[in-house]
């Protein structure tokens, strides 16, 4: 997908984009320059809610709790 920038810097989110990554108007978009390349990252009005749910399945408790087991032992 191109886009063209304007004389005044602007581009525009091709259409696809827009809808894969449920981007809105008003949305909030970052740019990160690493030097090499730069990267546009969409960020969700509420990132907390959008994280909601990620988690699951993954045993994030036991894992936890070994960890902290883990530090435990290290201090001791």
């Amino acid at each position: 997908m191109d886009t063209v920038v304007t004389k005044r810097g602007q581009a525009v989110i091709p259409a696809a984009l827009r809808k894969k990554y449920k981007i809105q108007a008003g949305d909030s978009i970052v740019w990160i320059d690493d030097g090499e390349l730069i990267k546009v990252i969409s960020v969700p009005a509420d990132p907390i809610n959008a994280l909601r749910g990620r988690g699951q399945g993954e045993n994030l408790t036991e894992r936890l709790l070994e960890s902290r087991r883990e530090d435990r032992e290290l201090s001791v």
